[in-house]
């Protein structure tokens, strides 16, 4: 996990309802990375249960996604950092999230685009905005944001609720511009920047841009019932 992902789920837990238990997929902490890794703290004190293939740091239930040992319906909140790619067959993850979602429950799920293959056991695959959006049709309001480049953003995330659950409004999709512009940091040291910056003007600016626009972000709601369905939202930062 990335400071500004980090960032990214303070703002999102400080703005919206999030109903407990919460689990987390993909919770194991891994050594030095502490500080940024461990959601449970923004949390507390809402029951939280952190589960991932191997037991270690952060892990209360060792378990695969693709077969939650869970009941239906049995969880208000799922979150899910720089987790899916480790996935063999995503999509079987997906479809056992939204079944151990209670009806009102909350999806909170960030995937990369533009990154290094990290293997943690191993890195199989990478997300654009639109596949977020076909892997979450069946959840009615969602806030879909990417960061970084237009074409090359380094990681998307979502923000997504079941049926049962009240829209996200404009209100609260504003309030989460205010916090992600408070939170949602990364910049750019002084010495990367130089570097980058010298090696732009013999290069251009294009193979650099995803280093200098990391912080740039863009999201969009989308309330697909027609009675709460005020069209696209989009906020940059």
């Amino acid at each position: 996990m990335t400071p500004f992902l980090r960032g990214l789920a303070r703002a999102a837990i400080e703005t919206f309802d999030l109903p407990e238990p919460i689990l987390e997929v993909g919770s194991y902490q891994v050594q030095g990375q502490e500080d940024l890794v461990d959601l449970r703290s923004l949390l507390a004190p809402r029951r939280y249960i952190g589960l991932d293939v191997r037991p270690g740091p952060g892990v209360d239930l060792v378990g695969d996604v693709e077969r939650l040992d869970m009941p239906d319906a049995s969880v208000g909140t799922v979150i899910a950092f720089s987790a899916f790619e480790h996935v063999p067959r995503f999509w079987k993850g997906f479809d056992e999230v939204r079944r151990v979602l209670r009806p009102d429950g909350a999806l909170v799920v960030s995937v990369p685009f533009h990154f290094h293959i990290h293997c943690h056991p191993s890195d199989y695959w990478r997300f654009t905005p639109d596949a977020l959006k076909v892997l979450l049709e069946d959840y009615p309001s969602k806030i879909v944001g990417w960061h970084g480049t237009r074409n090359r953003p380094e990681n998307v995330w979502a923000i997504a609720y079941r049926e049962a659950h009240a829209p996200i409004t404009q209100a609260l999709h504003d309030q989460y511009a205010r916090r992600m512009g408070l939170h949602a940091k990364q910049p750019l040291g002084w010495l990367r920047s130089l570097r980058y910056g010298l090696a732009s003007l013999l290069a251009g600016r294009g193979p650099f841009a995803p280093h200098f626009e990391r912080e740039k972000w863009s999201a969009e709601l989308i309330n697909s019932r027609s009675q709460h369905a005020p069209g696209p939202l989009r906020a940059a930062g």
